[in-house]
């Protein structure tokens, strides 16, 4: 049976809480855990780049010179793409789509493969709660002191949003706080050590285990 050590936030130990192994026993697999950050990102992508082609841009409507007798080449507009203001050809466009399909099962199992990596790896510290009782960074920072992981990158995950402990972290570009059922991979492995509340094991159970 899977357990891991509770902690308060002065740092002590408290207790030990029990382990989903569906969750925090997962065998890792490099190639699917990579195909779900690659979707993460490909969907989180944004296109702004967005060139007009000869029929969006402004004017042109004029037969620039007649057709003949003048002695220079025939054109039908000064919009076309070989002159100066005109359209763009194969440029890029707005309608382009870079995002990536991946089924729930996958992003699931991917979602456990990091969370069972940072518990078999020492990178995972329970503790009972973390409330604030007011929105301060000195606060937290001792906390984090406390917890023997300071100047580390943490995701901090509680069982809900707390106003207080989000605006403590808000200068702090070390520390990042998320809900527990907004977990995702990406996340995760952007960030060295996670942080879980008792509570919010509870909610990964709930939300995330079918």
């Amino acid at each position: 049976m899977l357990k891991a050590k509770i902690y308060n936030l002065e740092g002590k130990e408290t207790g030990e809480v029990k382990l989903n192994p569906e969750v925090f026993d997962v065998k890792i697999n490099p190639v699917l855990v990579q195909q779900v950050v690659e979707a993460y990102l490909a969907n989180r992508r944004q296109v702004l780049a967005h060139t007009k082609t000869m029929s969006e841009v402004r004017g042109g409507g004029k037969k620039p010179w007649k057709q003949k007798g003048t002695g220079r080449a025939r054109h039908g507009s000064s919009r076309s793409p070989i002159w100066k203001g005109g359209g763009v050809t194969f440029g890029p466009r707005k309608d382009r789509n870079f995002s990536k399909g991946l089924n729930k099962k996958m992003k699931l199992k991917a979602l456990f493969m990091v969370l069972s990596d940072k518990f078999q790896n020492d990178r995972l510290k329970v503790v009972e709660e973390f409330k604030m009782t007011n929105r301060k960074t000195k606060e937290l920072i001792k906390n984090i002191k406390n917890l023997k992981l300071a100047e580390k990158k943490i995701l901090i995950s509680l069982e809900k949003s707390d106003h207080n402990v989000q605006d403590s972290a808000k200068n702090l570009k070390n520390i990042k706080i998320l809900a527990a059922d907004s977990l995702n991979v990406y996340t995760l492995l952007n960030h060295e050590y996670l942080v879980l509340t008792k509570k919010a094991i509870e909610v990964i159970n709930k939300h995330f285990v079918k």
